[in-house]
């Protein structure tokens, strides 16, 4: 195991503990537990992602990690869900102009979809179900283009973390229907 390919391992362990962390209902975002495994998960994976692109692999992970430490510092903050929307939609359509310049096939469009998606996801509000929603299909779309680019910590990372937006996801509905 190289050093790489441990600090990829420590923040997604970070982010998938975040993931199935139950959401605190608290006034503050920075008081959140989960957000700030969020936040500390995100930003060794955007040093992940720096060190695997200097190694050997796509950029679009950088892409990716720079969004959602973006959304991450969003996500702290008391701000509405409208305008971290509209700062995630700017960068995020920066980020997508990028990518579709250095375009390599039509793969790069699921991952641009899924980067977009899962920012919103991070920047909605803790408890929403809109937010599980985002972060569920943003993840799958990850996880689908991290399979065909043969990166093993950025697939299982975003298999796992799909899987437990969705749970909250299913579990949101369950109790929105029960009121």
């Amino acid at each position: 195991m190289d050093s790489t390919f441990l600090i990829g391992l420590t923040g997604s362990l970070i982010l998938l503990i975040g993931s199935a962390w139950p959401a605190e209902k608290v006034k503050l975002p920075y008081k959140s537990t989960k957000n700030w495994l969020f936040g500390i998960g995100s930003w060794i994976m955007l040093v992940y992602a720096i060190v695997g692109y200097l190694s050997w692999g796509a950029v679009f992970f950088i892409f990716m990690e720079i969004l959602v430490a973006i959304s991450c510092i969003l996500m702290m903050l008391p701000s509405r869900d409208r305008l971290n929307s509209i700062i995630i939609g700017g960068s995020g359509i920066v980020l997508i102009i990028w990518s579709l310049f250095l375009f390599q096939n039509y793969r790069t469009i699921l991952f641009v979809a899924g980067m977009a998606i899962l920012g919103i996801g991070f920047a909605s509000r803790l408890w929403s179900q809109r937010r599980n929603i985002a972060l569920t299909l943003g993840s799958i779309f990850v996880a689908i283009f991290s399979y065909t680019e043969a990166s093993r910590i950025f697939f299982g990372m975003n298999t796992f973390f799909a899987l437990f937006s969705l749970y909250y996801t299913i579990k949101g509905m369950r109790e929105h229907k029960k009121k």
